[in-house]
């Protein structure tokens, strides 16, 4: 049964102490830790040693190889997608209710050009960084997301998964996801954070124009750019053909109601891919010291894999392993769970996977459980 409330451990972590480890609904991981286990020293070349070892052993297996292959397929099957998206855009412009099925099809289509721009930006699909980049110049094109933006951010979830005040993807206005987040925010962030459980789902609606202008946001303040004249005119002439295609075939009213179912099932389709790879999962707090195999792996969630499951999230389903070899290739991650989750016994690590369904059960009951205080207090 859920819990709706949040818990804190205090660990010992290379012998320096660490705070505020928020825990899931669920609790922390999948065995209830002892104050042994909390007080427990570890020492961090023995952390560093354990990590090269099960390195060593997913190397040995070929799992860190190219997968050239598997793209040579899959980028084809994805341009054919955005083709296909276009055609009956172009061919039954006049019948709404195919434009509408249309624009959720091309909803799929773009999460599933952010997985290839996910994977180019991880330097998985080629050895040259030059010609991943390309593959993500081309995504930002087709899907308006600013290159190095994302990978600004992605990166920095990587170093410090879940963690406070480091991590972005845990710093979102409309939500909380600590208690004292919560009761920090203001404004309408306060209120959404409040009842946050309940508008979760369909909040998520907006996730895809807050990647759009998120990015846009980026290049206006000019910050780090890989390519700094390449990237904001591929966005703007993505974006100039996205809407005068629409706009042109579709005309104004259809082509509006296009755009917003578009953007709403790719955000609610994208949500629901990302937020069960760490939502519901531990939080950290900005100060805590952990080492780099113990961050990734107790923070992260292995929804169970199916070819339903696999389809649907692109393979990144098995985060916990992504999270220790982020240039692993996607379709690797599977082979290599039996791998990781006999390493991780060895050393009495555990690891946290879960249905689908209970995957959603866990992160609403995180979020119902974190902005608890906020309902009990008069504000």
């Amino acid at each position: 049964m859920l819990a709706t409330g949040t818990c804190q451990e205090s660990w010992e972590i290379n012998t320096i102490s660490t705070k505020n480890v928020t825990g899931s609904a669920v609790g922390l991981f999948s065995r209830t830790m002892t104050e042994a286990d909390s007080v427990e020293p570890i020492i961090k070349r023995e952390r560093d040693r354990d990590y090269l070892e099960l390195k060593r052993r997913i190397t040995q297996a070929g799992l860190l190889e190219r997968q050239y292959g598997y793209y040579a397929w899959k980028i084809p099957s994805v341009a054919a997608m955005v083709a296909t998206s276009v055609a009956v855009l172009v061919i039954f412009s006049g019948t709404l209710w195919i434009q509408m099925l249309n624009a959720v099809f091309l909803a799929l289509t773009f999460t599933n050009l952010g997985f290839l721009g996910h994977d180019s930006g991880h330097r998985q699909i080629f050895k040259k960084p030059k010609y991943n980049d390309w593959v993500l110049l081309a995504v930002g094109f087709m899907t308006g997301m600013t290159p190095s933006w994302w990978q600004d951010k992605h990166n920095t979830h990587h170093r410090a998964p879940n963690q406070m005040e480091i991590d972005g993807d845990i710093e979102v206005f409309l939500f909380a996801f600590s208690q004292e987040q919560a009761m920090g925010m203001k404004g309408i962030g306060r209120f959404t954070a409040r009842y946050q459980a309940f508008f979760f789902y369909p909040l998520l609606t907006l996730t895809s124009l807050s990647l759009l202008f998120g990015g846009i946001a980026y290049q206006l303040r000019k910050e780090r750019m890989r390519y700094p004249i390449m990237e904001p005119a591929l966005v703007v002439a993505g974006l100039a053909v996205y809407l005068t295609l629409i706009f042109f075939f579709l005309g104004p009213w259809y082509g509006a109601a296009f755009i917003a179912v578009h953007r709403a099932a790719g955000g609610v389709y994208m949500g629901s891919v990302f937020a069960p790879n760490h939502k519901g999962m531990p939080i950290l707090d900005k100060d805590t010291e952990l080492d780099f195999l113990h961050q990734q792996v107790l923070t992260a969630r292995d929804v169970k894999g199916s070819p339903l499951a696999d389809f649907w999230y692109g393979g990144l389903n098995y985060q916990v392993e992504h999270h220790l070899f982020p240039n692993m290739p996607r379709n690797s991650l599977k082979r290599s769970q039996p791998i990781v989750r006999s390493f991780l016994e060895e050393k009495g690590i555990p690891i946290h996977e879960t249905s689908v369904w209970q995957s959603h059960k866990e992160i609403l009951g995180f979020l119902h459980g974190v902005s608890a205080p906020l309902r009990q207090k008069k504000s």
